[in-house]
């Protein structure tokens, strides 16, 4: 009865409920994006599902991280956005903190997660398939711990506690020309009295590195190489002075009346008061564990793919940021069938192979049927119908990753199959609103044996999957 009354619930949503979707131009700069007039508005409507508006927010001969832009518009003015970073072999991603959360998916490598979890320094070793969170403000950073192979991190980046300045903003604890360190902003006279140090040694500290957010680690000699030898105590003790002092610096300008900047709340949040501070020790702890997707068992699976979703009771740590992942692999020409999230929005990276992306608008139109390959990004609005379609003639299965913006179970609900909605509701009432016999619609219903991946057209290809038998298991 339950199951009835929310397919009820949720096709009284599909039929009758108006979604209005409001569409905001992007105008931050450093974002490429088309025209709005004309055939090129209509080309970009066409495309409206597919994420292309891109930023390299860092680059260097060792790395790079870019960002896909959410959407955003007058009705979502946070939108998720999607990362991506790739790290050259034995190469370090500077300690740095955001002011957005990452959910990290390490797609490829293995690496050394460090960062500052409750005052504690945590340090964990991730390789390919885990999935492993980071939390707005908390500084951190991540080395390719691997000799020969690169490292390629797909992360999904929560803006719902930006600082509203860019799409994402760091702030790099240390650095030099290249980056520049937040405490270059401050006095020196200052930050010579706070670290207990001429400002002669200050200045070349704050000028030494010119290398990039991501360096290499060949030269034994570099400070950064010299960072990573520390055990864990110096680690925290050399990350939390750094922040400490830019606080400090940040509270005598407010003595001396001038305006401080926002991130100071940040750093309060993270350190507490003076006082509070030089009562804590460096302390070790052990952190959140990461958690493998890929060793994770299919939570529905047949002859034609399967799918993996995973939210807050699988792993905690989605919670914080209300954050779901799912993995979904269908084989050539196979059919993730028609179906709708009523819970969350969710965006979807290609891993491999190709497909074809369709989604419906709420009066029925179609709003895209858009060939994807590996590396595209899409997103799906809540309630808005789709599928995914495997190509037939691809080099291989479909894959694809994605985030959804719940950690709750998004109970997706399938439009077409054997445990679709129409079959809690149909009936007489229901067969007059297609206008034709309750038998003739029973049979049509009906007609399609398996559920949720769906078979391809006759000849087109297929199989490939684990047997499962009719309909799957779950």
């Amino acid at each position: 009865m339950g199951n009835k009354v929310w397919s009820l619930y949720v096709l009284v949503l599909v039929v009758f409920v108006p979604i209005v979707a409001a569409v905001g131009g992007y105008d931050d700069e450093g974002w490429r994006s088309g025209g709005s007039n004309g055939g090129a508005w209509q080309r970009k409507r066409e495309k409206w599902f597919l994420l292309q508006e891109t930023k390299h927010v860092v680059k260097t001969d060792a790395g790079e991280m870019k960002v896909v832009r959410g959407f955003g518009g007058k009705l979502n003015t946070n939108p998720m956005h999607i990362g991506f970073i790739t790290m050259e072999p034995r190469s370090l991603f500077i300690p740095h903190y955001l002011d957005s959360s990452l959910i990290l998916f390490i797609r490829t490598g293995e690496a050394t997660i460090g960062h500052i979890c409750k005052d504690a320094l945590v340090e964990k070793s991730i390789k390919s398939g885990d999935i492993y969170r980071i939390s707005a403000g908390s500084p951190f950073y991540l080395m390719n711990t691997a000799k020969r192979q690169k490292l390629h991190v797909i992360c999904s980046i929560d803006t719902s506690q930006s600082l509203g300045m860019h799409a994402i903003q760091s702030f790099f604890i240390a650095g030099g020309t290249y980056p520049t360190s937040v405490l270059s902003g401050f006095d020196h006279s200052t930050l010579s009295t706070a670290f207990n140090v001429s400002k002669a040694k200050l200045r070349k500290m704050l000028r030494r590195q010119e290398n990039g957010p991501i360096v290499y680690l060949s030269d034994t000699s570099s400070p950064w190489s010299k960072f990573l030898d520390m055990d864990q105590h110096q680690k925290l003790t050399h990350m939390r002075r750094i922040v400490q002092t830019g606080l400090e610096a940040l509270e005598e300008k407010e003595l001396d009346g001038e305006a401080t900047w926002s991130v100071r709340k940040l750093l309060f949040k993270l350190f507490g008061k003076v006082g509070q501070r030089e009562n804590m020790r460096s302390k070790m702890s052990n952190g959140p564990d990461s958690y493998n997707i890929y060793d994770r068992k299919p939570d529905f699976e047949n002859n034609y793919g399967w799918t993996k979703t995973l939210d807050e009771s699988d792993y905690s740590p989605l919670g914080h940021d209300d954050v779901g992942v799912y993995l979904v692999h269908l084989t050539k020409g196979s059919m993730m069938a028609p179906h709708i999230n009523p819970r969350a929005t969710e965006y979807g990276i290609v891993l491999r192979g190709a497909g074809t992306i369709q989604v419906v608008y709420p009066n029925g139109s179609l709003a895209m049927n858009a060939k994807v390959k590996e590396g595209d990004v899409f997103w799906i609005p809540r309630f808005f119908p789709f599928c995914q379609v495997a190509s037939p003639t691809g080099p291989g299965p479909f894959e694809f990753l994605g985030f959804t913006t719940s950690a709750r179970n998004n109970k997706p609900q399938f439009l077409v199959g054997a445990n679709s909605l129409l079959h809690a509701v149909r009936g007489p009432e229901f067969a007059a609103a297609f206008g034709m016999s309750n038998d003739r619609l029973t049979e049509i219903i009906k007609a399609q044996r398996e559920m949720v991946i769906l078979p391809p057209a006759d000849g087109q290809g297929g199989g490939g999957g684990a047997a499962a038998g009719k309909g799957g298991k779950r």
